[in-house]
């Protein structure tokens, strides 16, 4: 050998050991979060096949028609709406010609300085909606104005000695189901918190982006949040389509000055979940059909469709759940709580593990070529050993296995065309969840240095054509 191959030998060398120990570190977290997946899963498919087994082989399932009532009871639908002119007219109007329920009020939160949505709300002209204009300017933050909302909503049941059944979130972007206010009617005050799927929007412009977020609620509100509900934990509320016992959110109003909604929190109604878990309450997203088409009873809604806008919306959720939350909230409950909310925080961590999954990928194709290229680097042994390299097959089993779950789910609630596109688009979903995680984490180290609070920082939303009254 020369006398540069000694320095070149032991860069080789120790290229080899650094590349061997980052394939290892990889390899085991991947496996250790795609297990904690894979528990998930068993124990949604041991509860299908359970209520299967009990359940359903005696009783015939549940519609939304089958719940109707002879007397329905008064329920309150809020909708905040800062700089929603855009949406906000259609949205109502679909909603009110759609809403199949004879007892509901609808108040919509404007701001002072926002004429357009005022004007907007106020060409509806339908005596079940109420106009809420907020105290200060525009915008707050989306708490502050549900507090508004919630002060009407009393007020108005002073004024006409009428107590609501149950206070209804949704957003200005919604698309609602005719018989989601029966389902509520029918399950509150059984259950503190209705939460009914949120299934978003196809859209033909933007498949990667927006398409990803079908693939992610497809599963989340057919398998996670169910799994949740069956382990006891608490089931988070998504901030529309979700319905609360009006007595529950009194109490939770109650011990908070009046104000249910905290207004220094960035996902409300994350920990509004959490808070009705604590008082007692249960909660439960609930999965029925309607109608000879066996439609799912869901709000339906676009969601971002460029990379900036979902990153600012991924962002804000990581920040307030995984990281300000761990703060504010803390690891209440038992064992079941606990879990699910490591599960929640780990997404920080699951986004590291997949930038070095794809980085040490790379690597190892380079050290491939290096071996193919350099007799001293062919010489060196195999970078991974018969432990890690059955850790290795172990980790492409249970990738498989989670890309065919995220394929079936998406295909159960969109199609096939659609679950087989899932499959290419786990990788724009790992790319947004990356640079989302990292955003997060440089937005609360600033919040630690005594940042201001983010406000309402909502993407701009859309409404659809066909839906807009």
């Amino acid at each position: 050998m020369t006398d540069s191959g000694g320095p070149s030998l032991l860069l080789l060398v120790a290229w080899h050991a650094v590349l061997g120990e980052l394939l290892l570190v990889a390899a085991i977290g991947i496996a250790l979060s795609s297990l904690d997946d894979l528990f998930i899963d068993c124990v949604y498919f041991a509860r299908l096949l359970w209520r299967r087994i009990t359940v359903y082989s005696r009783h015939h399932r549940a519609t939304a028609e089958s719940l109707r009532s002879d007397d329905p009871a008064p329920i309150a639908i809020i909708v905040p709406a800062w700089d929603e002119a855009a949406v906000i007219g259609a949205m109502l109007r679909n909603l009110i010609a759609r809403l199949d329920y004879p007892r509901y009020r609808v108040f919509v939160g404007v701001y002072p300085n926002d004429p357009e949505g005022i004007m907007a709300v106020s060409r509806i002209g339908d005596y079940r909606l109420h106009t809420v204009v907020c105290s200060d300017a525009g915008p707050t933050t989306k708490a502050d104005c549900l507090n508004h909302l919630w002060a009407a909503v009393v007020a108005h049941e002073g004024r006409v000695g009428v107590i609501f059944k149950a206070v209804v979130l949704h957003d200005a972007e919604d698309v609602v189901h005719p018989q989601e206010l029966w389902v509520y009617d029918a399950l509150i005050p059984r259950m503190a918190m209705v939460q009914l799927p949120v299934l978003p929007l196809p859209d033909a412009g933007s498949r990667w982006i927006s398409g990803h977020y079908l693939d992610e609620f497809a599963e989340s509100h057919a398998k996670d949040l169910v799994v949740r509900e069956a382990l006891g934990a608490a089931v988070p509320s998504a901030g529309v389509a979700c319905a609360i016992d009006r007595h529950m959110l009194g109490r939770i109003a109650a011990a908070a000055g009046g104000k249910p909604f905290d207004a220094t929190c960035l996902t409300e109604d994350y920990e509004l979940g959490h808070r009705i878990k604590a008082l007692g309450g249960h909660g439960a997203l609930v999965r029925l059909r309607s109608g000879d088409d066996r439609i799912i009873v869901a709000t339906h809604e676009h969601f971002p469709d460029s990379f900036a806008t979902a990153l600012r919306q991924k962002s804000r959720w990581l920040t307030g759940i995984a990281l300000a939350g761990w703060d504010r909230i803390g690891w209440p409950g038992g064992l079941a709580d606990r879990y699910m909310l490591l599960r929640d925080r780990k997404a920080l961590l699951t986004a590291l593990l997949t930038v070095i999954g794809y980085a040490v990928a790379l690597l190892v194709l380079a050290d491939a070529m290096l071996r193919a290229a350099l007799p001293a680097a062919a010489a060196m042994p195999p970078l991974a050993g018969k432990g890690l390299t059955a850790l290795l097959w172990i980790n492409a089993a249970l990738l498989a296995w989670r890309l065919l779950m995220r394929a079936l789910f998406t295909a159960h609630a969109y199609g096939p065309v659609e679950g087989i596109r899932s499959i290419p688009r786990a990788l724009a979903s790992n790319a947004i969840n990356a640079a989302a995680a990292w955003v997060a984490a440089r937005r609360y180290a600033a919040m630690l240095r005594g940042a201001p609070a983010m406000g309402w920082d909502k993407t701009a939303h859309r409404y659809p054509a066909g839906d807009s009254g």
